[in-house]
């Protein structure tokens, strides 16, 4: 037998067994359903009954956008690439030639077409390939429907099985489209979700893929191309075989040609032309690809999923817009100075953190880094927010939370403390607890006065002021309490084990500290104790445009983040205008910026493993930290160094855009407190168990004194480098003014 005999033979057979496999789904379907002029539901409520959710939807769901504050597109989340249009929005002559090519008797038929079916596999058998499609466009969008939202491995076999029973499926739940939606709308939603090759689910991701257009500005020579394309996308793909996608596109010329919905000369100019593709970028899709901010943008996913408590799929597949806090020029403004400072990829890493107080809102997260990329091939790259994980302490920017608790408890930002340099604790241990050496040796960098107020301690940074105000205070639960309250997110586990243990170290600020919520505690004073939770979301639109909603019906973005008089608005205000000084004339003094009034904390860990700046305004509040988040490393600088700069470089275009309003006064009654003048306290002699009012060093204890074993003498202390400024130096470099190499 020859091989065209062969050929007809087994084409025949295919025809046959096709016949056959009609004639069982149409009896299939008219078993329990009478035929008319189609086939029309005896029982229109039972076919409806049978509709999955799925296909009840009026449009599928398409990409997730994340808009910047200013509108700007940061991202987009998808799995599909698909852009929902209406059907205004699809040029009419792409409708004509989807349906030409794949259901010519799209408006005649209810949902299925016997005559169509049976027709189109003549045609396709006889030629040995698919030249005409044999589902309806009802069936097509049923089919895709099930596949592209099936959750499991099962429903998507379930959806695309060869058997009689999913063809049957698929025809009942066409009828039941047919009498549910118009033609127009079935034809849109199947434009919507069909898929185009090249990650193009939809005709709009489709149009602006190939040819860089809208939907509604196709024309026929581009839509004819498109229209051929969703039988096999990679066959006869445009932009890798042109060839092949313009004998497919003359194939849907023909057909349109046939039932005379274009004329000759249209048919014979567009037939002979090369097709001729504009290529279009692909949306981004995820942080990686964020068009600014990756590491806002991954704090915000981890917000969405942790906080909100929506799921990654919600996220890639609802279709929603996101609305951001995310300003666009800070972050600019935020990239371009850290990276003035330290290099992409440096060893140290600088985070700039900015949010808004009064509202937690998240301004800009800058890194030396680049998020996402693979960082087996770029060492710059990092999937880590830094900006949000704990991994230094920041050393004498916890002095606030000690100041924040004294002035609460009737300390006034005046009261006086003497201390010996170097100072030992009366009241905490070395290792914590009750019993063991007392814990020091506290000192201080360079020569300060042994006597100074709590405003001068601040601005100079006093090591041993604060640790002789703890003891003061005979307890770290006030300071440390004081700090959860300002929102530094200290997990009550770990603020209880601090309390307990005793800790004296706690206002030297020691454990690893989140740069996001160090900035967001220092924001309640800059918002006269409003304290506000960080947030990176404004809301979230549904596909409709309707605020998101949860299982309760509320809206999922709530405005309740914050809480007034978190603390007293006079302690915020009074310790507002005593940090004023520190970046006026203190430690902080690179940070200023003519013209602005800003109030400010530095802070360097114990070895100058990190160092930190934290400056704010009534409107802004961030925080810079440098370190190195896999080891530890000196950064080389205090924190009025390095940090501080970076935080006046980023902040100076910010605020030179418009005045700032001025801190409010300080409370007279919180600043005069109720406490007295203060008291002299010297550290411990060893001998004795009453305090000396003599700066001699202790004497070493006789072996059977049950007196504490002597503290080491002081670790030396190094000297900090010199941290170049640019030219012009906007102020000079602050003296190191502070204590042992832990503050500022």
């Amino acid at each position: 037998m020859s091989d065209s005999a062969r050929f007809r033979l087994g084409a025949l057979g295919k025809l046959v067994a096709m016949i056959v496999a009609a004639g069982v789904l149409v009896a299939g379907l008219l078993f329990p359903w009478i035929g008319g002029t189609g086939l029309v539901a005896r029982n229109s409520a039972s076919l409806l009954d049978a509709l999955p959710v799925e296909l009840t939807d009026q449009t599928p769901n398409g990409n997730t956008t994340v808009l910047a504050a200013d509108g700007s597109v940061i991202t987009q989340f998808y799995v599909n690439n698909r852009t929902p249009v209406t059907p205004d929005q699809i040029s009419p002559v792409m409708k004509q030639a989807i349906v030409d090519i794949e259901d010519s008797r799209f408006y005649e038929h209810n949902g299925l077409d016997v005559q169509g079916t049976l027709r189109a596999l003549a045609k396709n058998v006889a030629a040995g390939s698919v030249q005409e499609g044999g589902s309806t466009l009802t069936q097509q969008l049923v089919k895709q429907t099930l596949l592209q939202t099936a959750d499991t491995a099962a429903d998507r076999q379930a959806a695309t099985e060869q058997t009689p029973g999913r063809k049957l499926r698929e025809a009942r739940l066409a009828l039941a489209l047919e009498q549910e939606y118009s033609k127009d709308e079935i034809l849109t939603r199947y434009l919507n979700i069909a898929y185009f090759g090249h990650g193009a689910y939809g005709i709009q991701a489709a149009a602006q893929t190939y040819f860089s257009v809208n939907a509604s500005d196709l024309t026929l020579p581009q839509a004819s191309v498109l229209a051929g394309l969703v039988q096999s996308p990679s066959s006869d793909d445009p932009l890798v075989d042109p060839t092949a996608a313009q004998n497919r596109r003359n194939q849907v010329l023909g057909r349109m040609l046939d039932l005379g919905h274009i004329s000759e000369q249209e048919f014979a100019e567009v037939s002979a032309s090369p097709v001729q593709t504009v290529e279009g970028a692909r949306p981004p899709n995820g942080c990686a690809y964020a068009a600014i901010g990756g590491f806002f943008c991954a704090y915000l996913e981890q917000y969405l999923t942790g906080t909100l408590g929506l799921t990654q799929t919600q996220i890639d597949n609802g279709g929603w817009t996101i609305q951001t806090t995310l300003r666009p020029d800070m972050q600019a403004a935020g990239d371009q100075a850290v990276l003035d400072s330290l290099p992409m990829g440096a060893d140290l890493a600088g985070m700039y953190t900015a949010v808004e107080p009064g509202t937690g809102k998240v301004l800009a997260m800058s890194v030396n880094r680049r998020y996402g990329c693979d960082g087996a091939v770029d060492p710059a790259c990092e999937s880590v927010v830094l900006n949000v994980v704990p991994s230094q302490g920041s050393g004498s920017t916890y002095k606030v939370f000690t100041a924040a608790s004294a002035l609460e408890q009737g300390y006034g930002i005046n009261y006086r403390l003497t201390t010996s340099d170097p100072y030992y604790s009366r009241v905490f241990k070395k290792n914590g607890g009750t019993r063991g050496p007392a814990y020091g040796p506290i000192g201080n960098v360079g020569t300060l006065p042994n006597t100074l107020t709590m405003h001068d301690a601040l601005v100079r940074s006093s090591n041993t002021y604060f640790v002789a105000m703890q003891d003061t205070l005979g307890s770290v639960e006030g300071p440390v309490t004081m700090a959860q309250r300002m929102g530094l997110n200290l997990p009550d586990a770990k603020a209880q084990e601090i309390i307990d243990g005793r800790m004296g170290s706690f206002t030297l600020g020691p454990f690893a500290t989140s740069p996001l919520h160090l900035a967001s505690a220092y924001s309640t004073l800059a918002a006269s104790g409003t304290q506000c939770d960080p947030t990176p979301v404004v809301q979230i639109l549904d596909r409709s445009g309707q605020p998101l909603t949860g299982d309760d019906g509320q809206p999922v973005v709530k405005d309740d983040n914050c809480t007034p008089e978190a603390i007293p608005a006079g302690v915020a205000d009074t310790l507002s205008q005593a940090l004023i000084d520190d970046v006026r004339s203190g430690t902080g003094t690179r940070a200023a910026v003519p013209g602005h009034e800003i109030a400010g904390k530095t802070g360097t860990s114990q070895s100058r493993f990190s160092a930190a700046f934290v400056g704010f305004l009534p409107e802004y509040t961030a925080s810079v930290m440098v370190l190195n988040p896999k080891g530890n490393q000196d950064v080389g600088s205090y924190g009025g160094g390095r940090p501080a700069q970076i935080w006046h470089d980023a902040m100076e275009p910010i605020l030179d855009q418009a005045p700032t309003r001025p801190f409010p006064p300080a409370d007279p009654a919180v600043a005069a407190g109720t406490k007295g003048g203060g008291a002299v306290v010297q550290r411990p002699d060893p001998d004795r168990s009453s305090t000396s009012t003599s700066p001699r060093r202790p004497s070493r204890p006789a072996p059977s004194s049950s007196a504490p074993a002597p503290a080491p003498a002081p670790e030396p202390v190094p000297a900090p480098e010199p941290v170049p400024a640019p030219a012009p130096e906007p102020a000079p470099p602050a003296p190191d003014l502070n204590g042992d190499g832990q503050p500022g």
